[in-house]
């Protein structure tokens, strides 16, 4: 049985970071909330920090320091895990799913996927197939 974050959050010990340690914090844990709610947007950190309700430095240095990246290097990743994921467990068009987690054309994310896990999404996508079928799944 999976632990709800909200039971894991208030297990975690003083000094943890990630984003479950992120969502001790109200004004980081509500950027987070935002981040995944609204993965499209196209978030700033200025403009996070201002619907937080902090300046842009304190922003920044808080998020970084309980979440362990700064903003937009967690955004980043987390658009890669969630394009990652879609592009193995769907049929969605690369240019859909591209615009699902923030990019307004395939050539930005296709370039952005590519620094990130060193093939394009295409063949990314085509890896994961072959593996299913190579572990017997449809």
């Amino acid at each position: 049985m999976a632990i709800a974050p909200r039971a894991k959050k208030a297990q975690l010990p003083p000094g943890s970071t990630g984003w479950l340690a992120g969502l001790k914090d109200p004004a980081v844990g509500h950027a987070l909330s935002l981040m995944h709610a609204r993965l499209n947007e196209d978030w700033t950190t200025e403009g996070l920090a201002e619907r937080v309700n902090l300046s842009r430095s304190a922003f920044a240095e808080r998020f970084s320091e309980i979440v362990g990246v700064p903003p937009m290097r967690y955004l980043l990743n987390w658009r890669m895990a969630v394009a990652s994921h879609r592009l193995r467990e769907s049929r969605l068009a690369i240019s859909q799913i591209a615009f699902e987690v923030g990019y307004e054309s395939e050539a930005a994310f296709t370039r952005a996927f590519r620094r990130e896990f060193g093939v394009p999404p295409a063949a990314w996508r085509k890896a994961g197939a072959a593996g299913q079928a190579g572990n017997g799944a449809v």
